[in-house]
Order: C-alpha cells, then structure tokens, then sequence
C-alpha cells in the first residue's frame, strides 16, 4: 500500500486486526523485514509496517534527515493511520527513532520492542579515529577555494575509500542523514522511557554490539534482555523461532480477546 506524507510518497503494510504493532526497520532496510514476525502476530494484532523514508520502496526525502524529522515522520504516520495507543518494535535505526520518541515524551507506549537498537554512539578504534581523521583532513584540503572546482572526483574517491559500506552505497542526501544519525548518541533518554522494554539482541552483533544491550537493559527502567545465541544483527531473520516466542511470552494478555 501506498500513501503520501509530506509531499513523499511512503510504501508500508498493515496486515490483521487488534491491538497495534508498529514496526519501525533499520537503516537500508525495508518492512520486509519483519515478515516472519508479522505472519506470526497479525492473527491477533494489527501489524502497520512502513518503508522509512529514503529505504524500501519509499521516496528518499529532499533534505538529510536527522533522528528528530525521523520521529516527526513517525508520528505523522501514526495520526494518518489512525494507530492507537501502539506497541512498538525496532530493529537498528528503528530502535533509535522508537528511543528518541518515547525518551523525549513524545509518544508513549505499552510495550516497546528493540532488536539490536541503534542509538548508543559507538566507541571508535584507534584504527577507525585514524581513518576518520585521514578523511577529515584530505576533505579539507581538497574543498580549499582554489582547489575544490579541480577536485571532486578525488574527493569521491576519498569518501568511498574511507566511508563505510552504508555510506558507500547511499545517495547524497542519504550519506549527510546517515552522518547525522550516527553522530547522535541517545543515551540520555533512556532512563526517561516508561514503556515495558524487551531487548533482543544477537550474541555476536557487531553493527551494535551486545555490550550496548546490557547498557539499555541497565538504564530503561522496566527493561529486560534476550541475548539469541549465535546469532548477530538481524537476530529475528537468523532465529524466527526462537524470537517469536520470546515476543509470545511478551505480548501475552495484550492479544486480541
């Protein structure tokens, strides 16, 4: 299904009947994400999915976003959808955005699910300062007034070199969003989120590691965590069983009567 919020085109899914379940991906993803999910629950819940802007099959906005034009989208969403009172689930930078909303007061929920959540600046190797600075110094360098008209595809070049592979392969505008998303650091919010949280995370997550999990579960007041071993990032795709009876046990007596 297709709708328009803000002059963007925006491809989502709802699937069943009952209570809401919003679900929110992570970055480069899509809704389809969800898929294993979502076939379990939409017999007792309605499961609204969007393609975040710039992701899926979804318009990429004119401007770079930053995580508070994410969450101004969500909510638009929300009100244009007519979701009441939802349960909310994340993967990466879905869980970032779920984080900036319910830790700023700007949306509350019963229940709040983060897989693998985005949010928490990383720590950066000694290897990785090295490469940023690098980059930081070759960009200014090359953007000086009289060598910028000369430089571009040096620069291009630097900037595919050194970036990450998320980087590498997003849009100009999406590369200035990604920048402005990893740059945040949530943290502080965190002790402000009322919701009952479930943390599920792979044991061998290296986008967001584990140790970020135990630092959510440490701060959210009513929070707990469910490391999936062997499993990694997309802990949902590598373990549905698994996942979805956490998320049954979970949900349990919030279900469609």
């Amino acid at each position: 299904m297709n709708t328009t919020i803000n002059n963007l085109n925006i491809n989502y899914i709802s699937q069943g009947e009952g209570p809401d379940i919003l679900f929110l991906h992570g970055w480069g993803s899509s809704h389809v994400m969800f898929t294993r999910i979502i076939k379990e629950f939409s017999g007792s819940f309605r499961c609204i999915a969007p393609d975040l802007p710039g992701c899926g099959d979804s318009d990429e906005p004119k401007e770079p976003f930053d995580i508070d034009q994410y969450s101004d989208f969500v909510l638009e969403f929300i009100k244009q959808q007519n979701i009441k009172n939802p349960i909310l689930m994340g993967h990466s930078h879905g869980g970032r955005i779920i984080i900036n909303l319910l830790g700023s007061g700007k949306l509350t929920a019963p229940k709040a699910v983060l897989f693998g959540s985005a949010g928490i600046k990383p720590k950066r190797s000694l290897q990785s300062k090295i490469r940023l600075y690098t980059f930081k110094t070759i960009k200014f360098i090359l953007t000086l007034p009289v060598l910028n008209k000369f430089t571009k595809n040096v620069l291009e070049n630097a900037r595919n070199y050194f970036g990450s592979a998320d980087y590498k392969s997003a849009t100009p505008v999406m590369r200035q969003t990604l920048v402005n998303l990893v740059n945040m650091d949530l943290s502080d919010k965190l002790s402000n989120i009322k919701a009952s949280t479930l943390l599920i995370w792979g044991e061998n997550d290296t986008a967001t590691p584990l140790s970020n999990g135990k630092v959510m579960e440490r701060e959210i007041p009513d929070a707990g965590l469910c490391v999936i071993k062997n499993a990694g990032h997309f802990a949902m795709i590598e373990a549905p069983g698994q996942v979805n009876e956490i998320l049954k046990v979970f949900l349990k007596g919030v279900e469609k009567k």
